[in-house]
């Protein structure tokens, strides 16, 4: 009995739990999202694809069981038809009401169902997302908003493709794709890619889906005949197995040819049978890179014993990166879901559709937006990498470079948007960034030297060479008739030299030459584009490089130095003009020495003036001293001594200024009178422009559009064809219907200089350019093998041929020296004399500021009268200075031994005081000059005690003499 009631009440709790948990989870019973899958089972990616979705299905509900939502697959296999993927497509969103859809597997597919409806897609307006884990065309993305691209993009790969271009330095490639949405997806992203990195696409072959032996074989030959070697190949597993099966029946799987395939190839490459994967030995490719995890390795280890239990999947033991997304595709599914929740998935039609029998009516999801929103915003940590979708897609990854040798594949590098090629180590499985070595590349024919990439002899044909051929200024090059053969053959300098450059290249190239008349009927422009329109294969002669030129060809490296000259005729200098002797020096020299002998001379005159009396007296003297002490110091005929040491500083530096300055003047003038002195005519554009003189120019030469850019009129410019009849208009000149300039580029400016050395002469050059190179059509292979044989061959002797020596016409005597010159001498002097100056006035302000602050503050007086006041205390000696208190101690030393000798003769003088009083008398003071003071009217003239009624004069020897009055109480 106990046990019955234990029994029930075990019973009664369970029922109690479940009607608890159904009531807290009212959706328990409708918790499914219905999943839609299109797939081809039949190819091995609709397989392998399932599997991986199956086996994700399986792994994520074992390891979220608790989860109260659920995926239901429904596979539909359109069995690789376009129109069938969109039928069931229309099936699953009528029928089944799924919420979303996995697939299609192509990308024509998923284009196609896209697409599909009147206006708007049908997914839009069923508002179903749309999944694809191996649709890689970038457009797609753009197609619909409701589409998801959770596989890599067909456009993430063409910087690697690009990077392997880059690396072994190739300039043309052969792009091979299908006529599918899929071939054609990527065409344009490689395109761009090519064009950043100098590479030109010289030919695309467009493989039709399911092409005859024969379309694939004319290709194939087609391209055979073609310079270009590298080809990338682009399209299905299936239809490039077939391509290099007939490639290898060609030949063109052996060394000298490089292979590139993309990544949609290069996936479960070993899928594909043997003798295919023996065609494509040396084949490199691109692979998506599967960073490795503890998951991946866990997953590859179980993927040996559940994957590939379909009979018509072949097994394939390597990772395969569309089954690996399509395993995370069904992750981020399952995980949206469960964030999402259930509701009922599909609203009923709305009044107006409801008796509509149009099929592309459907009714519209409500989960759709929802799961959409959630998928978009879902993140984890994949098989494959990280999941996050950016615009509905993932984020690039880093890709592998693949090279297939033996029976399968092994990786030479790694390429990432961040670090561009890299190498990885086969031991240790590491990467060296920035190391874009790529590690053994076995090319194919089992070369291990990396092809060039073209092939310039082909068939037999040779390269058409292009010759400019005119009659004159032929010293470079020329045309001779061949008499065995009766044609005309080109000859010269650069006709030598090209032949040498092609001898020296690496390789054989066979060509020919092509004349083309440089005349009225043609010009150099005309001729360069030639080459563009490849009726040339390459060009050589006197080609000058410029700017609108590079545009549409390309030039080797120069092969002579550029720039463009200026030619007029020569004058001589009249060395008997009466104003020859103002020209050794230019005006601007003239000028600064003169205002530097005026300073200077108003320097010394401050610096003395208060204690020399020699720089003293009236204004005009003032001004005669100033004028004249600088010039006499020219032939160093001054007689004035200088008393402060800051004037013979100033005059120490200014003669040693003057030394200069008089030797250049001397040799100069000198060279002038005595050496013929030769000039241009003109040696200024702008004169020649301002003037409307008439210029020349070479016919048919780029001069004539350079002319009219500098701004010379049309009429004014004249073509000529032969060196004499250029000669002969710059002599008649401009006035005489000739010209007055002749412009052409240096080499042959320096012939013609040469050939009339004592008539015109070279002024320039007055516009740069890069000289003459041969040209090549753009994006020719041979550019930079041609460019480092002119190195190889100008290195030596050769471009010495062009530099042809002008004789000496004569002197050329010495050209007006100029003011820059003498800018640091006269830069020195001025600094020391206004230091002087400077130092001078500072001392003279503080030793009389006491008496220039009373000037200053008396407020009664003007500002003038005041400056008047400063300027005649100025004026005044300064007696307490060196030489004027040596003299007064000199003149009280005689005075004393005056008076003693008149004290021992006072009978004597008293006699005659009175004639006495009314001579002065003289003090002299050695050295001093005499000055001689009249006495005064206040003083006594009493001969015993006012002795002193007579001025006595102090003298010196050798120097100035000045009277002075003894004082009246000063005995005599």
């Amino acid at each position: 009995m106990a046990l019955l009631l234990l029994f029930v009440s075990l019973l009664a709790l369970h029922v109690f739990l479940c009607t608890s948990q159904s009531q807290s989870n009212p959706h328990s019973k409708n918790a499914t999202f219905q999943v839609g899958v299109l797939l081809d089972l039949d190819s091995p990616t609709g397989g392998i694809g399932l599997s991986y979705l199956k086996m994700a299905l399986s792994d994520f509900y074992a390891l979220h069981s608790n989860y109260t939502t659920r995926l239901a697959l429904h596979v539909e296999d359109p069995k690789g038809r376009v129109i069938d993927s969109a039928a069931l497509a229309l099936k699953l969103l009528n029928e089944v009401r799924v919420d979303v859809i996995i697939g299609p597997q192509k990308s024509s597919q998923a284009s196609f169902v896209l697409n599909l409806g009147p206006s708007t897609f049908p997914t839009d307006r069923a508002h179903v997302p749309v999944i694809s884990f191996s649709a890689t065309s970038p457009s797609l993305r753009r197609r619909s908003q409701y589409f998801i691209q959770t596989a890599q993009s067909d456009a993430t790969q063409v910087g690697a493709i690009a990077s392997i271009f880059k690396k072994f330095q190739w300039r043309e490639a052969v792009v091979i794709f299908e006529d599918t949405d899929y071939g054609h997806g990527m065409i344009p992203y490689l395109a761009n890619e090519f064009y950043d990195n100098d590479v030109r696409i010289s030919y695309r072959s467009i493989i039709p889906l399911q092409p005859s032996e024969d379309f694939i074989l004319k290709e194939l030959y087609k391209m055979m005949n073609m310079q270009t070697r590298v080809y990338v190949v682009h399209m299905s597993r299936p239809l490039a197995a077939r391509l290099f099966l007939k490639a290898q029946e060609l030949g063109m799987m052996s060394e000298g040819y490089a292979w590139i395939v993309s990544s949609g190839i290069m996936d479960m490459i070993s899928s594909l049978d043997s003798h295919v994967v023996q065609s494509m030995q040396g084949v490199l490719g691109v692979k998506p890179q599967i960073p490795e995890s503890e998951n991946l390795n866990s997953f590859s280890q179980r993927l040996e014993r559940k994957l590939f239990q379909n009979s018509n999947v072949k097994k394939e033991t390597d990772l395969s990166f569309i089954g690996l997304w399509a395993y995370d595709t069904l992750w981020a599914l399952a995980l949206a879901a469960e964030r999402v929740g259930y509701s009922d998935s599909i609203s009923k039609y709305s009044a107006s559709n409801i008796n509509s029998t149009n099929l592309l009516d459907f009714k519209i999801s409500e989960t759709g937006p929802k799961i959409l929103q959630a998928i978009l915003l879902t993140k984890f940590e994949r098989l494959s990498g990280e999941f996050s979708l950016v615009n509905g897609q993932v984020e690039p990854s880093s890709y592998q470079i693949l090279n297939v040798v033996g029976g399968g594949v092994r990786q030479v590098g790694t390429w990432s948007p961040a670090h561009s090629l890299s190498r990885m180590l086969e031991k240790s499985g590491k990467t060296y960034q920035g190391a874009v070595d790529l590690q053994g590349v076995v090319w194919p024919g089992e070369s291990t030297h990396v092809p060039r990439g073209w092939e310039i002899h082909v068939g037999g044909k040779k390269l058409k060479i292009g010759v400019p051929f005119k009659d004159g200024f032929t010293e470079f090059l020329s045309a001779e008739r061949d008499r065995q053969t009766n044609t005309t053959k080109p000859i010269g300098h650069y006709i030598d030299l090209f032949e040498s450059v092609i001898k020296a290249l690496p390789y054989l190239v066979q060509y020919e030459y092509v004349p083309f008349l440089i005349g009225n009927d043609g010009s150099y422009n005309d001729f360069v584009h030639q080459v563009f329109l490849q009726k040339f294969d390459a060009a050589v002669g006197d080609i000058t490089i410029t700017t609108n030129r590079s545009r549409y060809v390309d030039f080797t490296m120069p092969i002579s130095e550029g720039g463009v000259s200026m030619i007029v005729p020569i004058t001589y200098e009249d060395s008997n003009n009466k104003w020859t002797f103002l020209k050794p020096l230019k005006k601007d020299l003239w000028l600064t020495n003169i205002a530097f002998f005026i300073f200077t001379g108003f320097a010394v005159w401050v610096l003395e003036h208060r204690i020399n009396t020699a720089f003293r007296g009236p204004p005009s003297q003032h001004v005669g001293m100033i004028c004249w002490f600088p010039l006499s110091t020219v032939v160093f005929a001054h007689r004035e001594k200088i008393m402060s040491n800051f004037a013979r500083l100033v005059v120490v530096v200014w003669i040693f200024v003057v030394l200069i300055l008089s030797s250049t003047y001397t040799a100069s003038l000198s060279s002038r009178l005595t050496v013929q002195r030769l000039r241009p005519s003109y040696t200024d554009v702008e004169e020649l422009i301002k003037n409307g003189k008439s210029v020349g120019y070479q016919e048919g030469s780029f001069i004539a559009s350079l002319l009219k850019g500098l701004g010379f009129e049309e009429s004014k410019m004249k073509s000529y064809g032969v060196a004499d009849e250029c000669s002969e208009a710059l002599t008649k000149g401009s006035k005489e219907g000739g010209i007055s300039a002749f412009f052409d580029v240096t080499p042959y400016s320096k012939i013609f200089v040469s050939k009339y050395c004592n008539k015109f002469m070279e002024v320039g050059p007055t516009y740069q350019t890069d000289g003459f190179a041969f040209v090549f059509r753009k994006g020719s292979p041979l550019v930079a093998d041609v460019s480092r044989a002119i190195i190889s061959v100008t290195e030596g002797k050769k471009m010495s041929e062009i530099d042809p020596i002008c004789a000496d016409p004569g002197g050329t005597g010495s050209n007006s020296v100029s003011l820059k010159s003498f800018e640091g001498l006269f830069a020195i002097t001025g600094s020391v004399t206004a230091t002087c100056l400077a130092v001078f006035l500072i001392l003279y302000l503080y030793k009389n500021k006491l008496l220039l602050q009373r000037i200053i503050a008396n407020s009664s007086s003007s500002t003038w009268s005041k400056v008047c006041a400063v300027c005649r205390h100025f004026d005044n000696k300064d007696l307490s200075s060196f030489p004027f208190s040596r003299s007064t101690h000199d003149s009280k030393i005689q005075l004393d031994n005056t008076s003693a000798f008149s004290h021992s003769t006072a009978d004597l003088q008293l006699s005659s005081h009175v004639e006495e009083a009314t001579r002065p008398i003289q003090v002299a003071s050695e050295g001093a000059n005499h000055e001689i003071i009249p006495p005064t009217a206040d003083i006594p003239t009493s001969s015993h005690v006012d002795g002193a009624t007579r001025p006595i004069q102090v003298a010196s020897e050798g120097a100035n003499h000045e009277t002075i009055t003894p004082h009246p109480h000063e005995a005599v």
